[in-house]
């Protein structure tokens, strides 16, 4: 049977750099059926779910990494989440029709956040520059900047599958450059056919069959949302008894539908005075 809906990790004992292989199939088709933006937009989204999903593996604790593009151009807005449980789920909002297909047609003036949430204390948060030939080009440049750990990715996304590959120096390792530069050509050669339709050991072998390479057990990944009727609850606590009221004087009822998996939680008088009675 076909490894799908998760990834490997992998290493270069040797050369001290450490890989990582992910494709989703039917988290894949959860995450997005949500979404109903351009095919275009979507691919952008399905490589940002693969990313999250293989970046994850860099959390130690229970928290989340969230990727999340703000631009000008013509998809505004994009949002990727993977918890250390490999719990993934995404966003995508763009113009009715997107017509680029390079980068700054498609995000402008944009930037790229990265979020670790913690889940208590204050995130740590890096953001570079929207720019590179792809969203693979634009996280590469954050390694480079943030991290300054030599970092390479490939991100493929179509209607059926998201996948992608990571490579990554391990730091305080003594490797040579041409270790790296070689690991890399050899991985430059991948297609989207092939991360598609390999498994992770037929992939890595057909990339590296001459490189002594450790490969791990796999670890599955799915689509989930971490919305909750608590969660909505405490935001709309946070927004006050006086605004509350006035919402309720104006629909008598407010819906709240989450963005990432489409549940409609609705609150009326009595339950907007049950949580504000809970607050004290």
């Amino acid at each position: 049977m076909q490894e799908h809906d998760c990834l490997r990790r992998f290493l270069f004992e040797q050369h001290g750099i450490r890989g990582v292989w992910v494709k989703l199939t039917d988290s894949w088709q959860a995450a997005k059926q949500h979404q109903h933006q351009p095919e275009i937009a979507l691919n952008q989204l399905g490589q940002s779910l693969a990313c999250v999903s293989m970046l994850s593996t860099t959390i130690k604790f229970e928290g989340a990494l969230i990727m999340q593009a703000q631009s000008d151009g013509e998809i505004s807005t994009l949002v990727a989440q993977a918890t250390n449980q490999r719990k993934i789920r995404g966003v995508v909002k763009c113009n009715e029709t997107v017509t680029g297909d390079s980068l700054a047609d498609l995000f402008g003036q944009g930037r790229l956040v990265l979020t670790i949430d913690t889940g208590n204390g204050k995130p740590y948060q890096g953001i570079v520059p929207l720019q590179g030939e792809n969203l693979a080009a634009a996280l590469q440049m954050y390694f480079e900047q943030s991290e300054q750990l030599k970092t390479r990715l490939w991100l493929f996304a179509d209607d059926k599958n998201a996948a992608g590959l990571l490579l990554q120096e391990l730091p305080s390792q003594e490797n040579t450059p041409n270790d790296w530069e070689t690991i890399e050509i050899l991985a430059n050669t991948v297609t989207a056919k092939e991360m598609f339709e390999l498994d992770c050991h037929e992939l890595l072998h057909r990339l590296f069959h001459e490189e002594d390479v450790r490969l791990f057990d796999a670890e599955n990944v799915e689509f989930e949302c971490a919305c909750s009727r608590p969660k909505i609850e405490n935001t709309l606590r946070a927004m006050g008894a006086e605004e509350l009221h006035a919402i309720l004087n104006e629909q008598e009822i407010i819906e709240v539908t989450c963005e990432f998996c489409n549940e409609t939680y609705r609150f009326y008088n009595a339950d907007v005075d049950s949580l504000l009675a809970s607050q004290g």
